[in-house]
């Protein structure tokens, strides 16, 4: 973005300085071709004059050139849903979001393009058309579109609450009430129906759409003369209205004008000549006039006929159909048993081949029908252990962990089962509580050592949990247990490396590829280990060999995603991801969690909600689902949603503290005090004396405004660990709230005199900064000559000095910064404004670095634009400008940008409307008397 932004603990307060959101996306800036800007400035001229067939051939030219043109993607999206091709629309504008626009841009055309293919349904319930943060005129539009199509569902009470949402926005739009029309006419409310419509030509007297629906309502009551007088009057005021002109014809049809329904059907077939309405009136035409070879060519148009595809019915003896059932069972042909048994379980609900049809229905990932099936057996036979032991493993792998705990903890009340244990710890861990996990994984492991999916489930909670040498333990009683299973070696590897012994790892990972040298597993541990020591070369070809035997092996999808995104390659790095979800299959939501994950660190709250869609579908109880779900919530923007998702997830939780910190962090996100100190009292009656859990409570407290608990909290800390600076942090924070500076800054002092580290340097740098600027920067700086490769730090003092207006100094600390970080992308874009600001030529330079390290960040691109146009490259600086704009629209120092390089270039009324745009939320940004002085002189 073309107005700098400098990151750090405070924002710059100088006015020329302001820091602007970025959402990330995915898009290439290294060349920008002249001729590809030509073809999109002819398609937007043509779109201009409505010319949508020209538009659409310049754009698909500019892209053959250019295919992450955001511009032009987003251009094309509109002009083929102008030219009435909402399919390819669809692809054009979900491929624009997909780079990375902002979903404000496209939302509305996109959400025209999929309605006019007749899916309904996909407006109410995708996430692509959620009206959370939009901008309300924008929201107000999409209410209404959602409107209709919660009526063509036939749900009108949603529809009438959609409309009277958007009339809240603004109630002077016409718009409202047009929308309401249909709706009361599907449910019989024709007063209603006749009042909206009223109320509309009021409002438009010559809107041909309110005259159009008037006629309708009429039309509806049997008034053939006032009917045909609106229709009259709708296409008076626009000639090519197509509904008008459909219902014209349809009424002067009934009414045995058909020479005057063909006028209106050749002008419907001229003005819109996709609708299929037009080609099925000309059928009833020539039906009428006698054309039968007519009539068929126009039902040809519009119909298509389907063959049915009948049931298969089987005729059976029940005898003979459960001995054939039973012996292709037996003969592992469960495709060719599965009819056989099916027919037996149609005819008795209660019969024991219940459990050999789910396994069927399982092995096909058929869980639903499993369940089903298993349901109605066990009414008759509910102490029957092995099918509840199924039924529970069936729920467990649809993420329905709650279930299957309440099943499992049934069934061990009848039998005190190893395998039991084993399957409950599992459930346990689906829903976060890992703590009961590792009590019941541990019974399974001593009733029975070969547990082996015990011992690897409680691998797996030791290593994420930080408990490395747990891990190996159990790890290496597995291995010694079975000394030739090539898969536990594997795990001890993994429990190794995750407890730092990087040479027992690679020991157990080549045992086991001696063991299995076909085994995958080892292979893509081993090029983790090469991924974490930078040698991308040798992991990546570990990798391809592993590919090159299963192209869809989650892992090593996952670890390629990893190395790219390490590489700094976002696109390439959301592809693999994106593939291993795709393969991931519903029991594995790890790479959904990931991608997740990946989107909201790309600042893309739009594609992370989508992406999240598909774990509330997999596993809707489990934690890290909820978790993950509050997440993405408090990125669009709604604290609300998220404190239901971590209301939740604290109760899931059980009383795992590491978890309910983590998930107390998150309520204080969403500004969920309340919640946050549940889940920290919830913590701590588990474990009294866990410091992290103390440390959040005090710092709740403190927030809440209960600043004697908090500063009791914190003293008691000090006294507990008088060795750690956090309880003497703690302090300074409850200073701080009571406005004590010198008490805030003296407790800071006395943290970093104990602690030495960057996050005490910090807080205590920020502390001065309000007041002392030079102290602070003294500080900064002698801890920065014990310390020069603290980035952190470094980059606060620089922040620091540009907020002062220290570009001097700003600029040699940010290129200290850069010696050590070349690949910092934030510091050379604000190198970057800071010579923009001292108008220094070498600007540009530094900016086109900051693209190449991060070409999907709005801010980035918007001051690699800025600095082209500075540097005279108003072609290249209008393409980066346009892109930057459409990533984050409501940017306004983004739209004065683009509209002073739109003035320069002659293109008058579009630069005006980008500095209204820029002007219309007030006069506070950093270029608001620029963009004033501006537009006053294309006025």
């Amino acid at each position: 973005m073309p107005a700098p932004t400098f990151s750090g603990r405070h924002r710059l307060r100088h006015a020329a300085l302001a820091a602007l959101i970025c959402v990330a996306g995915a898009s290439s800036h290294a060349a920008i071709d002249p001729k590809a800007s030509r073809f999109y400035e002819d398609a937007l001229t043509r779109f201009e004059k409505k010319d949508m067939a020209g538009a659409i051939i310049q754009l698909k030219n500019a892209l053959k050139i250019d295919n992450q043109n955001l511009a032009v993607q987003v251009l094309l999206g509109k002009a083929l849903l102008a030219n009435n091709d909402v399919v390819a629309a669809e692809v054009a504008l979900d491929e624009a979001l997909r780079q990375g626009v902002n979903r404000a841009e496209v939302v509305l055309p996109l959400a025209r393009a999929v309605a006019g293919q007749g899916k309904p349904q996909a407006l109410l319930d995708q996430a692509r058309f959620a009206d959370s943060g939009l901008p309300p005129g924008i929201k107000a539009q999409l209410l209404l579109l959602k409107a209709n199509a919660a009526g063509d569902v036939g749900d009108p009470r949603s529809a009438l609450k959609l409309i009277e949402d958007s009339r809240l926005i603004d109630p002077s739009q016409v718009e409202t009430w047009l929308a309401e029309i249909p709706v009361r006419l599907r449910t019989g409310q024709v007063r209603e129906a006749t009042a909206a419509a009223d109320k509309a030509i009021t409002l438009t007297p010559d809107s041909a759409q309110a005259l159009y629906l008037r006629g309708t309502v009429s039309h509806l009551q049997g008034d053939r003369t006032t009917t045909l007088a609106f229709y009259d009057r709708a296409l008076r005021a626009r000639p090519s209205h197509t509904e008008a002109l459909v219902a014209r014809a349809g009424l002067l049809m009934d009414m045995g004008r058909v020479s005057d329904a063909a006028r209106d059907v050749d002008e419907l077939r001229r003005s819109s000549p996709g609708d299929p309405r037009g080609a099925y009136i000309r059928a009833l035409i020539a039906e009428r006039e006698g054309n039968k070879a007519g009539a068929k060519a126009a039902l040809n148009e519009v119909t298509a006929l389907l063959d049915p595809v009948p049931m298969e019915f089987i005729r059976f003896r029940p005898q003979l159909l459960l001995l054939g059932g039973l012996a292709h069972y037996g003969l592992s042909q469960r495709e060719k048993a599965k009819p056989y048994l099916e027919v037996v379980l149609r005819a008795q609900p209660s019969s024991p081949v219940a459990k050999l049809l789910a396994q069927i229905y399982l092995s096909e990932k058929n869980v639903d029908r499993a369940i089903e099936a298993l349901d109605a057996y066990l009414k008759g036979h509910p102490n029957d252990v092995q099918a509840s032991h199924l039924l529970a493993s069936a729920h467990m792998s649809q993420g329905r962990y709650a279930r299957a705990t309440a099943l499992t903890q049934a069934a061990l009340r009848k039998s005190d089962a190893p395998a039991l244990h084993s399957l409950l710890g599992m459930s346990l861990m689906g829903t976060g509580k890992f703590g009961n996990a590792v009590t019941e994984l541990e019974s399974a492991i001593k009733r029975d050592p070969g547990q082996v999916q015990a011992g690897t489930a409680l691998t797996s909670i030791y290593m994420q949990s930080g408990q490395g040498a747990k891990a190996v333990r159990v790890a290496e009683a597995l291995a010694k247990y079975q000394p030739n299973n090539p898969g536990l070696l594997t795990l001890l590897g993994s429990a190794r490396a995750r407890a730092g012994d990087i040479t027992g790892a690679r020991a157990a990972f080549d045992q086991a590829l001696k063991l299995d040298p076909a085994f995958l597993a080892p292979q893509v541990n081993l090029a983790k280990l090469e991924t974490d020591g930078k040698s991308y070369d040798r992991a990546i070809t570990r990798l391809n060999a592993v590919l090159a035997k299963d192209p869809n092996h989650i892992d090593a999808l996952i670890e390629m995603s990893r190395i790219e995104r390490q590489r700094g390659k976002m696109a390439e790095a959301q592809r693999w991801i994106e593939k291993a979800d795709d393969h991931a299959g519903p029991d594995n939501i790890n790479p959904a969690l990931m991608l997740v994950d990946f989107h909201l660190a790309n600042r893309r709250p739009d594609f992370a909600t989508e992406a999240v869609k598909r774990l509330t579908n997999r596993s809707p109880d489990a934690v890290p689902v909820l978790m993950t779900m509050a997440r993405v919530r408090l990125a669009n923007g709604d604290a609300a949603a998220a404190k239901t998702s971590l209301s939740r997830a604290a109760n899931q939780a059980d009383y795992d503290a590491p978890l309910l910190v983590e998930i107390a962090l998150l309520q204080m996100r969403a500004n969920h005090l309340p919640g946050a100190a549940y889940s920290l009292e919830k913590a701590l009656s588990e474990r009294s004396d866990f410091l992290p859990a103390q440390a959040l409570m005090a710092d709740v407290e403190t927030r809440q405004g209960e600043l004697g608990k908090a500063e009791q909290r914190a003293r008691q800390i000090v006294a507990n660990y008088p060795k750690r600076g956090v309880g003497y942090a703690l302090l300074g924070d409850v200073a701080a709230a009571r406005n004590q500076r010198p008490a805030a800054v003296e407790a800071y002092r006395r943290a970093h005199q104990i602690d030495q580290s960057s996050d005490s340097v910090l807080r205590l740098y920020s502390a001065l900064a309000r007041a002392e600027p030079a102290a602070a920067s003294q500080l900064a700086e002698q801890w920065l000559k014990n310390h020069p490769r603290d980035l952190a730090v470094r980059r606060s003092l620089a922040d620091g000095q540009a907020r002062a207006g220290n570009f001097a100094a700003a600029r040699a600390t940010y290129e200290t910064l850069i010696t050590s970080a070349p690949d910092d992308a934030e510091a050379l874009n604000n190198l970057a404004n800071v010579l923009l600001l001292a108008k220094d030529p070498g600007a540009l330079k530094y900016a086109e670095l900051a693209l190449a390290k991060k070409p999907e960040v709005p801010h980035i691109i918007g001051t690699a634009g800025w600095a082209s146009f500075r540097a005279g490259q108003t072609d290249r600086a209008l393409q980066l400008l346009r892109d930057a704009r459409l990533r984050d629209p409501t940017n306004p120092d983004t739209r004065y940008f683009l509209g002073a390089v739109l003035a320069s270039k002659g293109r008058t009324a579009e630069a005006r409307d980008e500095l209204e745009s820029a002007l219309r939320g007030g006069r506070t940004f950093a270029s608001a008397k620029e963009a004033e002085q501006l537009l006053s002189t294309l006025k």
